[in-house]
């Protein structure tokens, strides 16, 4: 075990920059499989290996998507608590992060995916950031700096007892019975990009994000494709799952079909 870790943190990503449209540009890191799990030319290992090494379609469109709706005053990202489930480079976490979110917090199944590629993808953002500030000699910032940000490797099923701000279902339900309803704690936005791609996990990330959104006032951004062959998920069968629990509502923001993968969705949850 000391030796793979060792192995892990000599491993150093390739940056580049990635152009998500006019004037929304960010950092992206790049390490090949072989190097940090030792499996070549794979998206996917089974309990070993979720995917988080490759940027992924769904990241870009959930990136693109909350600029919009920042654009159009249907969300504020400033001061938030936000949370991003199956981060892998971060990038839409990181985007609110620089957006000035008091807190971002970022989890992964691998440990490995976060040392090597998720918190050298946020320093190098943030490095740029502040380069940039600097270069501008301005004292009023977009971004908050002191903004907190941590990291979280486990899986879905458990990893609400190491996430530092829980919905306090005894909280709910009080407040449920209240007339004048108190909001309990929690993430105000989850993110997560193509997350819902294994019909097996699909039960346990919607366990985990009723536990973690702040209630009632939360909401969550999911991109993903509508369906994944071969492992059955998908935008479809998730959406099929909420509606079936019948705790939350869902909208569809954005349908991406450029012929490059299936068609690809982004979704918004929220209380009811």
């Amino acid at each position: 075990m000391a030796g793979d870790a060792k192995k892990v943190e000599s491993v150093e990503s390739s940056l580049e920059l990635i152009h998500l449209k006019e004037g929304l540009t960010l950092l992206k890191g790049r390490v090949s499989t072989s190097d940090v799990f030792g499996v070549s030319n794979s998206d996917l290992v089974p309990g070993k290996y979720e995917g988080g090494l490759k940027l992924w379609e769904g990241s870009l469109d959930l990136i693109k998507t909350l600029h919009s709706e920042i654009q159009n005053g249907q969300l504020t990202v400033s001061g938030k608590h936000v949370l991003e489930l199956g981060c892998g480079h971060g990038l839409p976490g990181i985007f609110t992060c620089l957006q000035g979110a008091s807190i971002t917090h970022f989890q992964d199944f691998n440990v490995e995916v976060l040392r090597c590629l998720t918190i050298p993808n946020v320093r190098a953002n943030l490095a740029r950031e502040v380069h940039h500030e600097q270069s501008l000699a301005t004292k009023e910032t977009k971004s908050n700096m002191s903004a907190e940000i941590r990291f979280f490797a486990g899986d879905w099923s458990e990893i609400h007892q190491l996430l530092l701000h829980v919905t306090d279902v005894e909280c709910r339900s009080a407040a449920d019975s209240c007339t004048q309803h108190e909001p309990c704690d929690g993430y105000d936005i989850i993110l997560m990009a193509e997350t819902v791609y294994s019909l097996s996990s699909l039960e346990n990330l919607y366990r985990l994000i009723k536990k973690c959104l702040l209630w009632p006032h939360g909401v969550v951004y999911l991109a993903a494709k509508k369906h994944y062959f071969g492992v059955g998920g998908g935008t479809k069968q998730f959406k099929y799952l909420v509606e079936e629990d019948g705790t939350m509502d869902a909208s569809l923001l954005a349908e991406v079909a450029d012929g490059s993968s299936n068609v690809r969705e982004v979704w918004k949850f929220s209380f009811k």
